[in-house]
């Protein structure tokens, strides 16, 4: 499948409507969104169902302007799974009910059901759209949707922008790999290999460009696992922002880009246009336990100064030095949280459970949903709201007061990297440590940066440490979750409580979220388990399977299941031999052995 990008050039002040981009220039912006399936194959390998935004695949790209209100009608026409909708990288100021997590601040979306989304844009910058269902935008649901700022710093500076994304991708359903990936059969926890990258959800991309103007790309990583590195040959990226906050530019040759992450950058022409170049996404593949090889880890484009020239090919680079993204500025100058209220430690690791399959933990905590969304229960024990016990032991919750400047110390006890998203805020990232630092050392640790960078998505290397700090003002429940979408399936996450006696008094669920979760019959009221009459009484809350027995590792589980299924094998080859009738000789011969030792023949 080939694409061209002319068509997704949005010039300065002017937003050209295509079929692929809704331009919206508007107080009220409303979106009416059938959710249904239709095939696709975008890298023309493997024809697949996707889900589509009312027949359309890839989804629409939303240009939006800073102040619009957002109005989305949403219809679950899928027939066989529910689903929800995030908007990644919106804080939801006075709307934590239309965040979007399911089990967090909804309930699921039934086949058949609709649900409203009604939030005012605040935020200019690059940003996303996904299902925040199990394990579900990688089946297609997820785009770029970007807010366009009256006030930008940069404006100017550029001709126009191009919007850019990337993303893995699977041919076979989420369902059915989610169903393998958390299996006793996968004790180590390997994740799913993608089968190939997209960008722009093709691998043939062409973007026509001119001579001596200059771009603003907006790069998006909007898949389900694999970061990427990223770069133009023959071109220098002038970076002005990351995850919608504006940063002092810096020039970088190559990006690395996690999952959830956005870049934005300035890319001038050269002023030669007898050449093409390559732009390339690669597969950071140390996060994959095995490479097939039938396994293209690279996805290119083309830069088509010359729309008839050729297209060269990418040039293979022996090794990969990205820009440092903790290294970054805000543009506004925002000074460094120099004092912390609130701190919370969490100790990250991987393990398994008893059923044998691999899951992931905070402090030996692996997330589960509770019965009654955590948004609900805020706004229905009184009091009690501020006890955290009320939101169970296993979604991992921490109540925070408003206005406290809160600290995240995350230790990753894995040998993988893993990219947090928080939602409701962006932070400070104040410290992150080389690879196998182990542990946060406060009294041994670089000095703190006196502007860090902010963004709402930030990776943690293998058996290393990051810190970084927010301020609580924004009331609501937001999660914090790695944006590994396999690793939130298996629990890695938390949960943000901010001023819940003040959320009471100000938020009201429309009827409309409760509708969905009556026809689920999920209960709107009550702590984590439902409990309406004791807020602090948990029986009945969902639980995360239990441990193992004491000295069970991963390696020792792999022996024990084709222990198990050799000694199932054997038994059935018994059982089958066992039942088969002995033949004349196979009789003869067992009477005399029975003889011989003085048994009884007859």
């Amino acid at each position: 499948m080939a694409l061209s990008l002319s068509n997704f050039l949005v010039p300065l002040l002017t937003l050209l409507p295509s079929g692929l981009i809704t331009a919206a220039i508007a107080d009220t912006v409303t979106f009416d969104w059938n959710i249904g399936w239709v095939n696709a194959n975008p890298d023309g390998l493997a024809e697949r169902p996707v889900m589509a935004i009312n027949g359309q695949w890839p989804l629409p790209l939303l240009n939006i302007t800073k102040g619009d209100r957002i109005i989305v009608n949403m219809h679950n026409k899928l027939g066989n799974q529910s689903t929800s909708m995030h908007f990644h990288g919106m804080f939801q100021n006075g709307t934590t009910e239309m965040d979007g997590p399911v089990g967090v601040t909804q309930c699921d979306v039934l086949p058949g059901s609709s649900f409203k989304l009604n939030f005012t844009i605040d935020q200019p910058g690059t940003y996303w759209y996904h299902s925040h269902t199990r394990g579900q935008y990688p089946d297609g649901l997820r785009q770029q949707f970007v807010v366009h700022d009256p006030d930008n710093p940069y404006a100017g500076q550029y001709d126009e922008e191009i919007p850019l994304t990337l993303s893995d991708w699977y041919h076979d359903e989420m369902a059915g790999l989610l169903t393998t990936f958390v299996n006793y059969k996968n004790p180590t926890g390997a994740e799913p290999v993608p089968d190939s990258a997209l960008m722009n959800d093709t691998q043939n991309l062409t973007v026509s460009i001119q001579a001596g103007k200059t771009y603003f790309f907006r790069l998006t990583n909007i898949g389900a696992f694999a970061g990427q590195y990223f770069w133009i040959e023959g071109h220098t990226m002038r970076i002005i922002e990351v995850d919608g906050v504006y940063t002092e530019p810096a020039e970088a040759d190559m990006i690395y880009i996690t999952a959830a992450q956005r870049y934005g950058f300035l890319v001038t022409a050269k002023n030669d246009s007898s050449s093409n170049f390559a732009m390339t996404g690669s597969m950071d593949t140390s996060l994959f336990d095995t490479i097939p090889d039938t396994l293209n880890t690279n996805v290119t484009g083309w830069l088509m100064y010359d729309d008839s020239g050729s297209k060269p090919a990418a040039a293979l680079l022996d090794e990969l030095n990205p820009f440092d993204d903790f290294t970054l500025k805000p543009q506004d100058g925002m000074a460094l949280y120099d004092h912390v209220d609130y701190s919370i430690e969490l100790d990250l690791s991987m393990n398994n459970l008893g059923d044998g399959a691999s899951y992931a933990f905070f402090n030996e905590i692996s997330y589960v949903a509770p019965v009654v969304p955590t948004l609900y229960s805020v706004l229905t024990t009184g009091g009690n709201a501020s006890d955290v016990a009320v939101y169970g032991g296993y979604t991992n919750s921490y109540v925070l007061q408003k206005d406290e400047i809160v600290e995240i110390i995350l230790n990753n006890d894995d040998t993988g990297k893993h990219p947090f998203h928080l939602h409701g805020h962006n932070f400070q990232a104040v410290v992150r440590s080389d690879e196998d630092w182990g542990h946060y050392d406060p009294s041994n640790h670089s000095a703190f940066p006196a502007t860090p960078m902010r963004r709402d998505t930030f990776m943690v290397r293998p058996t290393s440490n990051f810190v970084v700090r927010f301020k609580a003002d924004n009331p609501g429940v937001w999660f914090f979750h790695c944006h590994i979408d396999w690793h939130l399936a298996t629990g890695l996450a938390a949960t943000m409580i901010e001023a819940p006696l003040e959320l009471q008094k100000t938020l009201t669920i429309p009827e409309d979220h409760l509708k969905v979760c009556r026809a689920a019959g999920i209960p709107v009221a009550g702590n984590a388990a439902g409990n309406t009459v004791d807020a602090l009484d948990l029986k009945g809350e969902n639980k995360m399977v239990a441990p193992l027995p004491a000295g069970f590792t991963a390696r020792g589980i792999v022996a024990l299941v084709f222990s198990c299924l050799s000694a199932f094998v054997g038994m059935a080859v018994i059982a089958w031999y066992g039942a088969a009738p002995l033949s004349s000789a196979e009789l003869a011969s067992t009477k005399k052995f029975v003889m011989k030792h003085g048994g009884n023949t007859d």
